[in-house]
């Protein structure tokens, strides 16, 4: 399904906040839930549970950006339904353009890949995604180096 973007999708979720860039609140049949985007890993925003990363700020904004509040998206789920902190893991399709969320954040710079067995169903496309924005200089691989650089002074 990674390859529907430009299609109009039927959405089975609808946005109520984005948490930060990987991460975001849903209406998922009438009750909010957690959702973490699958395969991806965006950089830690200020003013989160863990220290500071280059670009994290930057991902949330353009993640709120791409997801305001009302938007629906179709989620799509891999093997396992939810990680350690109750979340559900989705790959996160915009209904209204099918665009593939998770991908286009990592191929725009504002995410690395990061992949948990045997949650891979999309990993070939997150990979390419990532080869090409890190070929390209775009986003935290122009800004910081690439992921998980932590500000300097964060705690």
């Amino acid at each position: 399904m990674s390859e529907i973007e430009a299609a109009v999708l039927e959405p089975n979720a609808v946005v109520l906040a984005v948490i930060d860039g990987d991460t975001m609140d849903v209406d998922l049949g009438g009750r909010r839930t957690t959702v973490r985007f699958l395969g991806i890993d965006t950089p830690e925003k200020t003013g989160g549970y863990l220290p500071a990363e280059c670009g994290g700020d930057a991902a949330t904004r353009r993640t709120a950006e791409l997801l305001p509040p009302g938007t629906g998206v179709l989620l799509q789920r891999d093997q396992e339904l939810y990680d350690r902190y109750d979340r559900l893991l989705a790959y996160v399709y915009r209904a209204d353009d099918g665009l593939f969320v998770n991908r286009y954040l990592v191929l725009d710079g504002y995410a690395g890949t990061m992949h948990f067995e045997p949650n891979t169903e999309h990993r070939a496309v997150l990979d390419e995604a990532q080869a090409d924005a890190r070929a390209a200089g775009r986003g935290i691989w122009a800004d910081c180096g690439g992921p998980n650089r932590q500000l300097e002074g964060a705690h």
